[in-house]
């Protein structure tokens, strides 16, 4: 009896340890089907507008239901009305386009909202215009106080550099320190030259050249790493002016739409490895942490750092917060087309003898690409001459043999001027073409002075030759280099019509609307590894968007005329 009794319990016991499952899936639909479904309702509801989502499975729609600063449904208002509810706001768009929030790949965020507040010289075409600009400031400047600034292009007034003699009289008691619109030139005047102890004896250092009269005394004009001969004496700015700086750069960059940038470092007035860091802690830092924060940043940081950039990223992370993302490490191999000291197989024509610098050590920069890479960050590298972007190429191809498959995301600043074949290596070897549209527009004019007509044509801003070899191309302005205006330079990549020209230079390479627009939102994501949270308008993504002032997708994609009406950022309008 006692046994039949066991067997028995253990047979119920099976059976129902068999049916578990299936009993515990019919309590649970008992029990939800006697409780009401939690009605998720948006904070905000976009409609009747044209959507450009910038997401290949919905490339357009007229709705947008947003929550927590999130997207919670793209779509036809019919699909996502559910979501209004008590405290939803409706924005009735009245058929305005609306994009994703612009990405600016490639900008120096602090040194534009700097330069803002100082001399700016840039659109200068005048010998006088350049020289009362700086008697101006003298005359507000306390004596003694650095006169800084920058912006100017010597090409603007016929091509002749500038020189210390032209400000020495109007500036006897103040040090000036003057960039150039490249970054990779600066005047400085003689009072400046005495303070660092740059005279006709000073030996120009690797990588830079300090322009020198016949007579061999310094013109006042530096080249690249001959900056930093002067850049250690420059007062440097309090922290007080650069968070100034960030706030000024940040309401700047929304009114054009931008709501993310890749801050690459310091452009003005020094670009040391300690200082990028200094910005960072702070700067970023302090503007995170008291909700300052106005767009979201992507920072770069010096490649000789690496290992300080690597361990902050194993304790904290890709993603700092909603503003800060921690990006890579970045170098420079060469200077630029304006200064001649961009790198090219062949010399400059109104240089001769002159191929361009090194600004940096190619073995010692593969070490440290190398190092960089195996730790898992994200290279990118500075080139501009059609040799110097061939040295990173091959460069990038050894690197990534030796550390072995992974999704790396290499990156080429600028990549201006492409030798023959190279353009396809880009999307042959998945490495990232952050270029610069509104760049060409200086050089169109000056490209073939420098470089000669057939060089110039064959091998100059390779956009459309880039997108056919499959390169992820990412658009940036290179603030303050070029104005911060992505609108602007998608209607350059689109058409190529310098100023005072009335056709497109080297038409062959202009590119379409949406893949010019593309570059500037989800490829520009893709390139900095953010497009898990920004760069379309997707389900999930934070809420980044723009409305611009057409209401025409046919005439806004014709010829890119357009201006922004509102910018929101996390679903919350913050301009104006």
């Amino acid at each position: 009896m006692n046994r039949f009794v066991v067997v028995s319990a253990a047979v119920f016991l099976l059976i129902s340890l068999a049916y578990l499952p299936l009993l515990n899936q019919l309590y649970w639909s008992t029990l939800t089907s006697l409780i009401p479904p939690v009605r998720v309702v948006a904070d905000l509801v976009v409609t009747n507008g044209t959507i450009f989502t910038s997401d290949k499975s919905l490339p357009f729609a007229d709705s947008m239901a947003i929550r927590n600063g999130r997207i919670l449904k793209v779509g036809s208002f019919t699909t996502l009305k559910d979501f209004v509810g008590d405290g939803t706001v409706e924005v009735n768009l009245e058929e305005k386009v609306v994009v994703p929030g612009l990405i600016d790949s490639h900008v120096h965020l602090i040194s534009g909202g700097l330069q803002m507040a100082q001399v700016g010289l840039r659109g200068v075409s005048q010998k006088e215009e350049f020289c009362k600009m700086v008697k101006d400031a003298v005359q507000n400047a306390k004596e003694g106080s650095w006169i800084l600034g920058g912006g100017w292009n010597n090409d603007f007034w016929g091509g002749e550099l500038p020189s210390a003699s032209w400000i020495d009289e109007i500036s006897p008691h103040n040090p000036v320190w003057l960039i150039r619109m490249d970054g990779h030139m600066a005047l400085a005047n003689s009072l400046t030259l005495k303070i660092a102890g740059v005279t006709s004896f000073t030996e120009d250092p690797v990588g830079g050249t300090i322009m020198r009269l016949p007579s061999g005394e310094p013109t006042g004009l530096l080249i690249d790493a001959a900056m930093e001969l002067v850049t250690s004496f420059v007062k440097e700015v309090s922290v007080d002016e650069r968070r100034e700086a960030l706030v000024r750069a940040s309401k700047y960059a929304l009114t054009r739409g931008v709501t993310t940038v890749v801050d690459v470092g310091r452009y003005y007035p020094g670009t040391t490895d300690e200082l990028s860091w200094i910005d960072f802690e702070d700067v970023y830092l302090w503007a995170d942490s008291t909700k300052k924060m106005m767009i979201r940043t992507c920072l770069f940081f010096p490649i000789t750092t690496w290992s300080r950039l690597s361990d902050l990223k194993l304790q904290k992370g890709h993603v700092l917060s909603e503003w800060l993302y921690l990006g890579g490490v970045k170098a420079f191999i060469d200077g630029s087309l304006g200064s001649n000291s961009a790198l090219f197989y062949e010399e400059y024509i109104d240089t001769p003898n002159n191929h361009g610098l090194e600004v940096m050590d190619p073995e010692i920069l593969s070490n440290l690409t190398m190092a960089a890479d195996k730790s898992g960050l994200q290279v990118a590298i500075h080139a501009i001459g059609d040799k110097a972007n061939d040295m990173i190429l091959d460069m990038y191809e050894s690197v990534a043999a030796a550390n072995g498959e992974r999704d790396r995301r290499f990156r080429i600043e600028h990549a201006q001027h492409l030798a023959t074949g190279s353009s396809a290596r880009f999307g042959r070897h998945h490495i990232v073409a952050s270029v610069q549209p509104d760049h060409l527009l200086d050089d169109a004019d000056t490209a073939p002075k420098k470089l000669g007509f057939d060089r110039a044509e064959k091998e100059s801003y390779l956009f459309h030759s880039l997108l056919n070899g499959n390169a992820l191309v990412a658009f940036g302005s290179d603030w303050p280099v070029a104005d911060i205006n992505p609108l602007h330079s998608i209607r350059t990549a689109v058409k190529r019509v310098p100023p005072k020209w009335d056709h497109a230079w080297i038409p062959s390479e202009c590119i379409s609307f949406t893949d010019a627009l593309t570059a500037h939102t989800i490829s520009a994501a893709q390139a900095a590894f953010l497009d898990d949270h920004l760069g379309s308008l997707s389900p999930g993504k934070l809420a980044d968007f723009v409305i611009l002032s057409t209401n025409s997708w046919d005439e806004f994609s014709k010829d890119g005329s357009a201006s922004v009406l509102a910018t929101y950022v996390g679903g919350k309008q913050v301009h104006p």
